[in-house]
């Protein structure tokens, strides 16, 4: 077994863990991130990425970032029901923007600069578990791809290895301690070589349930459709697809072309009963996950990172333990507005199997408040672009 020493130790190679080392580094902290996942799993594996104006804005800080040059600049979004668009314009009501980038680009631009700044970033790296987190000394312990064992002592631990993390169980005495909410179903998304649709997204709710018009690129869209959660993912043919896509967004004559990717999307809410033990802390998705509908994931990540580099700088430099002893309450009011957000927008557009005919007519009610009163096209637009990114324990 090698044994090695670090002041930090990240377990997840996502965006949350990169971004911290990064920010660390920039700290004058060194740390070591490993990740079970090679290289070429992290930046294949293809996932989808709103990024919020404060997002793109600290992404702007990572030397090679492509967020504003390859990223498409997204000034509003479309609810379509009723068999009418209404544009939520971003920039006139809040004066913020969002970015189309998916999140395998921010994480080719990340690894880049990571490995070309010297970071000691390990692939393959299999972490078993956290000990004595309760010291200030926390141990990882695990294996690296050639089976070589490692103990790498730290002053602190950070979990950023998503929603099962590894490092969980040592915060919050399991791996599923927290508050959950599984939805009654998912979305069908397929990926098509076809040019857009429409310049902005477009958010569809019609009595053959929601969908959502998104893209890529230039060549690729993507787009989801509401289904049980249990539905076969190759049980539909590509002019099924195209039937029942055009179906969900009427209005609209959607781009049609071969589809290449097909994949079944459930829907969970989740929030870590705790986000701190000792030396060891939880960020992004191994602390929370949210509905896609509202584009939180990755940014709520980012912000997560935000707060835990504040408090590990002045814990490390400083020997000030207080914006740690914040970081969880400070982190959780965004999250829990994150997570309200998520799931307000989820019930705002999607059809419960259990609805009623008052559920619907409700729900389009809903739908008219928001977009005739300026207060509600607001709210939307606030919490879509993203909130302030807070500094402090107070920010």
């Amino acid at each position: 077994m090698t044994l090695e020493r670090t002041p930090v130790t990240i377990v997840g190679a996502g965006p949350a863990g990169l971004l911290l080392s990064h920010l660390l580094a920039e700290s004058g902290i060194e740390s070591i991130v490993l990740d079970l996942r090679s290289r070429d799993e992290i930046e294949q594996t293809i996932r989808a990425g709103i990024l919020e104006q404060g997002t793109v804005e600290l992404l702007d800080g990572i030397p090679g970032s492509r967020a504003r040059t390859v990223g498409h600049r997204h000034d509003g979004i479309e609810l379509r029901f009723a068999g009418e668009g209404h544009r939520i314009d971003f920039p006139g009501l809040v004066g913020r923007s969002v970015w189309l980038y998916p999140q395998h680009e921010v994480l080719k631009d990340l690894i880049a600069a990571r490995l070309a700044a010297g970071q000691d970033l390990r692939f393959g790296a299999t972490v078993e578990r956290v000990e004595d987190a309760g010291t200030t000394s926390p141990r990882v312990i695990g294996r690296h791809d050639d089976g070589t064992a490692f103990e790498i002592v730290s002053d602190f631990v950070v979990g950023a290895d998503g929603s099962r993390s590894v490092v969980r169980p040592t915060v919050t005495g399991s791996s599923t301690g927290g508050y959950f909410r599984e939805y009654p179903f998912a979305w069908f998304g397929i990926l098509c070589e076809a040019p857009p649709s429409s310049e902005e997204l477009i958010y569809s709710n019609s009595p053959e349930g929601f969908a959502l018009i998104s893209q890529r690129s230039e060549t690729v869209q993507r787009m989801y459709f509401q289904c049980d959660p249990d539905t076969d993912v190759d049980a539909m043919s590509e002019a099924d697809l195209w039937e029942t896509l055009q179906a969900r967004v009427p209005g609209t004559d959607l781009a049609e072309g071969p589809i290449f990717q097909r994949d079944v999307l459930r829907f969970r809410s989740f929030v870590a009963h705790e986000l701190r033990h000792g030396r060891a802390a939880l960020v992004g998705d191994a602390a929370h996950t949210v509905p896609p509908t509202g584009a939180k994931g990755m940014n709520l990540a980012i912000a997560d990172v935000v707060l835990l580099h504040r408090a590990l700088d002045a814990l490390l430099r400083h020997a000030d333990e207080r914006a740690l002893d914040a970081y969880a309450e400070t982190a959780l009011r965004r999250i829990w507005k994150a997570q309200h957000f998520s799931w307000w927008m989820t019930s705002l557009l999607h059809l419960s199997p259990e609805a009623s005919d008052f559920d619907r007519l409700r729900q389009l009610g809903e739908l008219r408040s928001v977009v005739e009163s300026e207060a509600g096209q607001r709210y939307l637009a606030e919490a879509y672009t993203g909130w302030p990114l807070e500094t402090g324990a107070h920010g």
